[in-house]
Formats: C-alpha cells, sequence, structure tokens
C-alpha cells in the first residue's frame, strides 16, 4: 500500500489572524482587541427626502464625532427558505379540513417556485470597533521554555495579562457605548455580539458553502 504523505502545507488557521474570543471580545495576534455590534437597517429609500437629507446628516454628523475609527461590514446571503417550508409541511399534517389542506400545499408550491425565481437575500450589518493594544506583545515575544518552563514567572505573566486585558476593555468598552449612542440616535438599534455569536459569524464567513446556522439576531 502507498504511503500517505501528511500535509505539510498551510493551514486555515494561518490565514486567520484571530488569537481568541474572550468575553465577546476579539483578540487578534497583534494583542489588539476588536468589538462587533449587530445593527439594524433603515430602508431610507421609504423615507421622504426631508427624512433622507436628515439621516444623512445625522449619520455624517456621527462619523465626525468620533475620533476612532470604525468598520461596517455588510453579509449577504441567500435567504433560507427550508425552515419556513418544513413548518408549512408540518401543519399540513396537523390540519383537518382537506380544503385548508390543498390551500397549504398550493401555497408551499407558490413559496418554492418564487424562491426559485427570485433571489431573495437576507443581509447582516456589522459594525467592527476597534483598540490597538499590546495585551499581549510581551508574552507573545518570549520563548515557550520561558512561558512554560521558566522559574515561577507563568503566573505572575498571566495576572499581567489579565490585568492589561481588562484595562484595554475597559477603553474598548467606552467605544462601544459612544457607537451604540451614535446609532441609536439615528434609529438603529444595536447589540454587541457575545463569544458564542462572534464565533457563528466568523465560521458562516470561512465556511461560506455551508448551510447556516444560529446566525445573530435582533432581539425585538
Amino acid at each position: 500500500m502507498a504511503d500517505v504523505k501528511k500535509y505539510t502545507g498551510p493551514r486555515t488557521q494561518d490565514f486567520i489572524p484571530v488569537k481568541e474570543i474572550r468575553d465577546g471580545i476579539v483578540v487578534l495576534e497583534d494583542g489588539s482587541l476588536r468589538a462587533i455590534l449587530l445593527a439594524s437597517a433603515i430602508n431610507i429609500a421609504l423615507k421622504s427626502p426631508d427624512e433622507q437629507q436628515a439621516i444623512v446628516m445625522q449619520f455624517q454628523g456621527f462619523l465626525n464625532s468620533i475620533e476612532f475609527p470604525v468598520e461596517i461590514s455588510v453579509q449577504s446571503r441567500r435567504y433560507d427558505i427550508k425552515p419556513y417550508l418544513l413548518t408549512l409541511e408540518r401543519r399540513i399534517e396537523q390540519q383537518e379540513e382537506e380544503l385548508l389542506r390543498l390551500q397549504t400545499k398550493e401555497y408551499i408550491e407558490f413559496i418554492k417556485w418564487f424562491t426559485d425565481s427570485v433571489n431573495i437575500m437576507s443581509k447582516k450589518f456589522y459594525v467592527v470597533i476597534p483598540y490597538t493594544g499590546s495585551a499581549f506583545s510581551e508574552s507573545k515575544n518570549k520563548s515557550f521554555i520561558d512561558k512554560f518552563l521558566g522559574t515561577g514567572s507563568s503566573k505572575s505573566n498571566f495576572k499581567t495579562e489579565s490585568a492589561k486585558f481588562e484595562e484595554q476593555r475597559s477603553q474598548l468598552e467606552q467605544r462601544i457605548a459612544i457607537v451604540k449612542g451614535g446609532l441609536s440616535r439615528l434609529g438603529v438599534r444595536s447589540e454587541q455580539l457575545n463569544t458564542e455569536q462572534a464565533i457563528e459569524v466568523f465560521y458562516n464567513m470561512f465556511n461560506p458553502g455551508e448551510s447556516h446556522r444560529n446566525i445573530p439576531t435582533l432581539q425585538e
């Protein structure tokens, strides 16, 4: 039997500059932090010209009021209608009247035809708030032996890193409050993603071919 060669090329992790996600905060390899807000949308096309102008001016004022950069990311994906169709099919089994069963079947066929004819897309809006720091730069420069086989300094290094992380997270949370306040004045609701939600966002981003589950949503 031929020998199976072990793959030694680059890994997927090598292209993702994320070191860890702690308490909903994304820690990059360079030690900087990122917070991700899920934001609602405004259909500006349904607004009157005066309202549209007011929204644009308010958004401009919001951008001018912050002293740090933000990134707005839009993820657009084809809407998965399968869960809704499964719900309708279960209702057919529960229906006792034949007329209602027939109408539900015709409605399911119409939904299938419509979704095949028109690309129904779902959009998610994320606001990424950065804070550039060096909470982990010192330990990153240390060797493996210094960190794990040193003269009892590992615990103190861990405490120092934790203290720096908490200090920088406090600064980041101030930025989060500023951004959420500015978006609220625009009529845009926003929520910070927790650790699990942030992981799902990255997973869906780097696995576009798979079905997406646990996509974060804004609570009413």
